[in-house]
């Protein structure tokens, strides 16, 4: 297991436009974004001054969402606050989650492709795990549960800076819940995390408590508690 800086997971977003995802990222100046329909995330840097808030506001267009993650910069007075959401960034061990799947590689967890968008997108907007686009599956691999040729169960890959890969979008329909879906999900995208030389790790809302147990009994831990805020170019 090669050794992960945890240092990068302080700026996910722009580690990762500025690595493993620059074939997804827009760029203006020291400005990034995703490229649309990919993600709203955006990154700008440490200490940002109004060159670079006007850089991002050109990158993205007038009226659109600046979603910034967990970054601590405020922009301008002029940018118009859309959201702002307490929450945790959770670590896997160095080791990989402790304890084995019961019977080796999970048969019913199949690799989501772009033929499967159209019900990822309906699963996301029945079950708002967060920012899910046409193009997002792009940002790394997915799998999925069916019941009866349903997809009833998913989770993703998302962020990815230098050795470590965002596990995101876990969710589960309604009326498949209660059968360890999500925890069979996470389960099998961290074990292929593991197995390239990265630590998996999330982001949960703090209000998400049943999430939060979960992963806690899954193994993550938290590393330290972020503010997810979004805003809207002026």
């Amino acid at each position: 297991m090669l050794d992960s800086d945890v240092a990068v997971l302080d700026d996910p977003v722009g580690e990762s436009l500025r690595g493993r995802h620059g074939h997804l990222a827009r760029r203006l100046g020291r400005a990034a974004g995703y490229l649309p329909q990919v993600a709203t995330f955006s990154a700008v840097s440490a200490d940002p001054d109004p060159a670079e808030w006007a850089d991002l506001a050109r990158l993205l267009g007038r009226g659109e969402p600046a979603d910034l993650f967990s970054h601590p910069a405020t922009p301008p007075a002029d940018w118009k606050p859309v959201f702002s959401l307490d929450g945790f960034q959770m670590i896997a061990p160095a080791g990989g989650l402790p304890g084995r799947p019961e019977a080796g590689p999970d048969a019913e967890v199949v690799e989501l492709g772009a033929g499967d968008v159209p019900e990822m997108l309906d699963l996301a907007a029945r079950t708002r795990p967060g920012p899910f686009w046409p193009r997002t599956r792009e940002l790394g691999t997915y799998l999925g549960i069916r019941e009866n040729g349903v997809l009833v169960a998913m989770a993703g890959e998302r962020l990815r800076p230098p050795g470590w890969t965002e596990i995101s979008a876990v969710c589960t329909a309604p009326e498949a819940r209660g059968r360890g879906h999500a925890g069979r999900l996470v389960r099998a995208l961290a074990a292929r995390i593991t197995a390239r030389s990265e630590r998996p790790f999330l982001h949960v809302a703090a209000a998400n408590t049943g999430a939060l147990a979960l992963y806690e009994r899954l193994g993550f831990v938290i590393r330290k508690p972020v503010t997810f805020r979004g805003f809207r170019t002026p």
